[in-house]
């Protein structure tokens, strides 16, 4: 396979580069019933929510970077800013050198985006059509684009489908398209928010080796939100925790880890479940039954042999087995943590290792 090594992508200075971003959006709260209706119209009760509030973050070139956090965190709402999307209440962003929301249409030939919810391609032309109308837009060479197209085919196997209808498409052939369909201008800067929602294992990885071939090989930038935290395990080497519209934390899943605590888990299964299993220097992170699994508690130095030593030492135990820390263990802990959206110290918020980020 043809293969154009573009590292790096850019002289100095971050690919995407955020200060004091925040997003506060307006509106009238409804009331219920006919009359709250009336009250709506002739004298709205004013709502103002904050989506985003005063983040600031730096992506290098060629860095793929995963943007965390639950459901109305402010992910895709910082996503829809960098892509120019929305405007800023306050603070500025920067992306390949460009504010996104003054300079739309340079910065649109600049990144490339997929949402996995909705489609870039258009619904009743065939995905082949879709590629040849984004190419003229674009101004791709005739041979760039073939060449383009033979790369990605061979990592995404669209050809199978490339004549199909859109509309006709099944999910992961959808967000395979519109991962092609993001790229194919050659885009230094690339926005994914949740793009492999909903699809199967096999297609999920697919798509993760193929971003890990335009990030390791081509040198692309890649912002990515997602609840798969497969997914962030395999590309991300480094993530951002968003919650409440803050971010919480920024560094290497290792320096996470490390953070909350959870950097192993002992899973054991107990001939006689106790009622009340204590263990000095040891949390229950689950309980099924005469299942359990657990982790360092808070502050321990303690290590997994040492946490099975004393688990063998106090029950009868009839299976057990030690491992790295479940990722989602991790983040729901950080989510459980900054429930409350209290900012965190700052030495909890640039946990990036040297040389890392």
């Amino acid at each position: 396979m043809h293969h154009t090594n573009h590292l790096p992508r850019a002289g100095g200075g971050a690919a995407i580069e955020v200060h004091g971003l925040t997003k506060t959006f307006h509106g009238a709260k409804r009331q219920p019933g006919f009359l709250g209706a009336l009250r709506s119209i002739v004298a709205p009760e004013r709502t103002t929510k904050t989506a985003v509030e005063d983040v600031s973050f730096a992506v290098n070139h060629g860095e793929l970077v995963a943007l965390l956090g639950p459901n109305g965190a402010g992910k895709s709402t910082t996503i829809k800013m960098l892509t120019g999307i929305l405007v800023p209440s306050s603070g500025e962003a920067r992306v390949a050198g460009i504010e996104p929301y003054r300079e739309r249409e340079r910065n649109a030939r600049n990144i490339g985006a997929v949402f996995g919810q909705r489609s870039q391609l258009w619904w009743d032309l065939p995905v082949r059509d879709s590629f040849a109308i984004l190419r003229d837009i674009y101004g791709v060479s005739q041979a760039d684009h073939r060449r383009r197209l033979a790369e990605f085919d061979e990592l995404l196997e669209l050809s199978s489908f490339w004549d199909t209808q859109v509309r006709h498409l099944s999910l992961g052939q959808r967000v395979r398209s519109d991962l092609a369909a993001a790229l194919l201008h050659d885009p230094p800067v690339v926005f994914l928010d949740e793009p492999t929602i909903g699809m199967d294992v096999v297609v999920k990885e697919q798509v993760r080796r193929f971003l890990q071939q335009q990030v390791e090989q081509r040198g692309v930038t890649v912002l990515l939100t997602t609840h798969d935290m497969t997914e962030v395990a395999r590309l991300a080497r480094r993530v951002i925790l968003i919650n409440h519209g803050r971010i919480v934390v920024d560094g290497s899943l290792e320096s996470i880890r490390k953070q909350i605590g959870i950097t192993w888990q002992v899973h054991a299964t107990l001939v006689d479940p106790a009622d009340d299993l204590r263990l000095e220097g040891v949390k229950v992170l689950h309980r099924d039954g005469p299942r359990v699994v657990l982790a360092p508690a808070d502050e321990a130095e303690l290590t997994p042999h040492r946490a099975l030593k004393l688990l063998i030492e106090r029950y009868a135990v009839a299976d057990v087995a030690i491992e790295e820390a479940d990722l989602e263990d991790v983040m729901r802990d950080m989510y459980l943590r900054t429930a409350a959206g209290a900012p965190q110290s700052p030495s909890s918020v640039a946990l990036s290792e040297a040389g890392e980020a």
